[in-house]
């Protein structure tokens, strides 16, 4: 099983440079981080021993004993939905919150953040698809979240995040990965920059690098199918 996941780990290393070199990318400024959702502690345990250094995870409840299984000094980042009521758990336990979708989210992070004497990181995940089955912020309320995220003190605002509708094809994503990073060069220019761009899973994540993803969550593509 070590073999295995440090084979697939190694050839979506090698498939990240080779859309970085496509691009006109430093693939060093991309962040893999290995989706664990579903996968036992010993393989999360191998991918780590064959160099994963950024592990995502979907639930809190989840997250939470395989932190303390796994050890170690890799970091953490909460990928999926937020509730209010896990907040409290997930401050100072996450590097990351990928899922920042409403103004009352960002407070009680930022209440719970200061109550732990640290800054957060979040991004700020939009639904660019405007899926009602997902969660993020619509395109059109972004500006404003960002600029009332960005004021709150115990939170540091790094970016943004999205998830295409599901496509067979990986080019079925590239325009929301695109409207993405044009929406994110336009908070620059207006003097909110949010610099990581986390966007791209297995099947489609050389297209989000093309289109200037920092971040890419990949899970299938090191472990194979879940187990769950």
């Amino acid at each position: 099983m070590h073999e295995f996941i440090a084979t697939h780990l190694l050839r979506v290393r090698e498939r990240m440079a080779a859309a970085a070199e496509r691009s006109g990318r430093d693939p060093g400024r991309i962040t893999l981080v290995i989706v664990t959702k579903g996968v036992a502690d010993d393989r999360i345990r191998h991918a780590v021993a064959a160099g994963a250094t950024v592990l995502g995870e979907n639930r809190v409840q989840e997250a939470l004993p395989k932190i303390k299984a796994v050890g170690g000094s890799v970091q953490w980042h909460l990928i999926g939905h937020l509730q209010r009521n896990k907040v409290k758990q997930s401050v100072g336990i996450f590097e990351m919150i990928h899922s920042v979708d409403s103004l009352d989210l960002a407070h009680e992070i930022d209440r719970r953040a200061e109550q732990a004497g640290i800054r957060q990181k979040v991004l700020i995940q939009v639904n660019e698809a405007r899926e009602p089955s997902k969660h993020g912020v619509l395109p059109e309320g972004l500006d404003a979240l960002v600029r009332q995220t960005s004021a709150l003190l115990h939170l540091s605002l790094e970016g943004l995040m999205t998830i295409p509708p599901p496509s067979d094809n990986p080019e079925g994503s590239r325009p929301f990965f695109r409207r993405l990073a044009e929406k994110a060069e336009q908070l620059g220019q207006a003097g909110m920059p949010v610099c990581e761009l986390s966007m791209g899973m297995s099947n489609d994540f050389e297209v989000a690098i093309e289109e200037g993803a920092t971040m890419i969550r990949v899970g299938t593509a090191i472990f194979g199918p879940r187990e769950e």
